[in-house]
Order: structure tokens, then C-alpha cells, then sequence
């Protein structure tokens, strides 16, 4: 199989293109725009690899996107804006990524009549959560503006499988960590700031619960989506275990022998979702399960930023 991985030099995107190469004989081309949280370090390793090609370029280029869509069988889109506070900060960035970009990539797929078209979407859509757990049929209520242009993406996606019979598949995960997230992120940015004794900044009282999984076991469950999953579907993908971010705060702490008097607690963020959980019994069904524990992934996430 010849795949486009769209945003591959980002977290998530490049830790799936190092899992394909190693891990099946596909094909990769992998496209990134670069910004911020794009770098080409993340593809250490494999930029020269004799089944990968890089190419730097924008997910909203018409015509580029269309050439690179007819020369593979499939693409997985993880571009994206993906930075709560960066949205409300401003969300036209993320309308024009995660909705515009998309169509664009949606557009070339049906031109090039693609065997398959994996959006990689997040579980914030479904907003908040206070008892139970998230099922794929739940409504969307998405309650900031990054969560609302990827419940908007995937309604995108849905309605050209569809109306134009496109293999859509989508993934919903719940919150990743792993190597490679950049350092606005909860865990990479804590860890490098207690590494050098500064303020952990814990926003309200540090209650509010995540499904944490890491980025390996996401990757692999993508794959299988990609190779089994059934065209039209949304599949959740979380580990079962959640802690609220104090509780993640203390486990960093404890990782790198440092004092929980680095913690500072600081206002809280508008509209914080209090707790998310996705129930994951249709991506357990492909026989997915997560390999890692929460501790195990945290070692080989603190191993790496140290």
C-alpha cells in the first residue's frame, strides 16, 4: 500500500509514519507544512528511508495535494491545529487547517478514488463527560474552538462517504503522550520544566480527568483501522486509564526525584472540560489493546526528554 500522511512531522503524524516503516512494507509520503509544531528532527531516521518521501508543502494546496493524492491508494490526515488555549487565543487558524484543509484532502481523495481515507480526530469532541464513558453513536457537543473544528472535520468526512461513497474512516483517541509532543502539551512541557526546577503552572485545582494513551499504542490502533476497519465508521481509542492532571503532575515529579513544591497552581482556562472517557469495545473488536501502562509510557516519555 502507498499511503499520504498528511501533518507526518508533527507528534502523533511522525511517530505513525516511524510505525509503518517499521512495522509493514508500505510506502509512505509524508506532507508537512512545518510550522510550529512540524519539524523535520521528528523524522530522524527515516527521512532517508528507501520507502519514504518527505515533501513540505500545505495541506490546502489544491493542486499539490491532488498530485500527491494520485500517486498513493490511501491517505491519514493528522494536520492539524490542535492546541486548546491557541484557540481561544484565536480560532481562524484552525477553521482554515481543520476544516478547509480538510476538504481539500477530501476533494483530491474522491478525484483520485482513494482506497481508503483515515481522519484522525480526538475525543474533545464529544465534549465533557462526568459519568460513564463516550460511545462512537454519542452526539457531538464539542465545547471549545479547536474541539468544534474537529467535530466540524469530522461531519466533513462522514458526509463525502456519503454522498460520494468515499472509504471514510475515523479515529476519535483520547489524550496522547509520548516522544515528539511538542512542549505546549501538558506532560512534554512539565517534564522539561521540572528538569530545570521551574513552575509546573496547573490550571484550577488540578482535577480534571484524562484518558491518557500513549502514542505507540494509538499508532497501532490507527494501522489496524486503516487495514480493517469498516468504511463510514468512527472508532474510539483510549487505554482505560485516567488520572486527573494533578495526579500526572505528581507522577512527572516522582519520574524525576523532584519536589511536588513546584507545582503552582494558576486560573483556570474558559470552558475546561472537567473529564473525558470513551468507551473502545469496536477498536478492541480488531483486536487492538494497549501495550503500555500509563507508568511504563511516562518512563520512555521522561527517558526522552531528559
Amino acid at each position: 500500500m502507498k499511503l499520504l500522511v498528511t501533518g507526518g512531522a508533527g507528534f502523533i503524524g511522525s511517530n505513525f509514519v516511524r510505525h509503518v516503516l517499521d512495522e509493514t512494507e508500505y510506502h509512505v509520503t509524508t506532507l508537512d507544512k512545518l510550522t510550529y509544531s512540524g519539524t523535520r528532527v521528528n523524522l530522524e531516521g527515516v527521512l532517508e528511508h528507501d520507502r519514504h518521501r518527505f515533501v513540505k508543502g500545505d495541506i490546502r494546496d489544491e493542486a499539490l495535494v491532488d498530485n500527491l493524492a494520485s500517486t498513493v491508494d490511501a491517505i491519514v490526515n493528522f494536520a492539524a491545529e490542535s492546541h486548546v488555549d491557541r484557540s481561544i487565543e484565536g480560532s481562524k487558524p484552525f477553521v482554515s487547517t481543520n476544516v478547509q484543509g480538510l476538504q481539500v484532502l477530501l476533494d483530491a481523495a474522491v478525484e483520485r478514488d482513494l482506497d481508503r481515507f483515515v481522519q484522525i480526530s480526538t475525543d474533545e469532541v464529544y465534549g465533557e463527560v462526568l459519568d460513564g464513558k463516550f460511545t462512537e453513536s454519542d452526539k457531538l457537543n464539542p465545547r471549545n474552538p479547536y474541539a468544534a473544528t474537529k467535530a466540524s472535520a469530522d461531519l466533513l468526512a462522514q458526509s463525502y462517504h456519503t454522498t460520494h461513497e468515499l472509504p471514510v474512516l475515523i479515529t476519535r483517541t483520547s489524550n496522547n503522550y509520548g516522544p515528539r509532543q511538542h512542549t505546549e502539551k501538558l506532560i512534554p512541557k512539565f517534564i522539561t520544566r521540572a528538569v530545570e526546577d521551574r513552575p509546573l503552572p496547573l490550571y484550577g485545582d488540578g482535577s480534571h480527568i484524562r484518558e491518557w494513551t500513549y502514542v505507540e499504542d494509538n499508532c497501532r490502533a490507527i494501522r489496524m483501522v486503516l487495514e480493517n476497519g469498516d468504511p463510514g465508521e468512527v472508532y474510539n481509542i483510549g487505554s482505560g486509564e485516567e488520572l486527573s492532571n494533578l495526579e500526572v503532575t505528581g507522577r512527572i515529579l516522582n519520574e524525576l526525584g523532584k519536589s511536588e513544591d513546584l507545582i503552582e497552581f494558576v486560573e483556570d482556562r474558559p470552558g475546561h472540560d472537567r473529564r473525558y472517557s470513551v468507551e473502545c469495545e469496536k477498536i478492541r473488536d480488531l483486536d487492538w489493546s494497549p501495550n503500555w501502562t500509563f507508568d511504563q509510557g511516562l518512563k520512555e516519555t521522561v527517558d526522552y526528554y531528559r
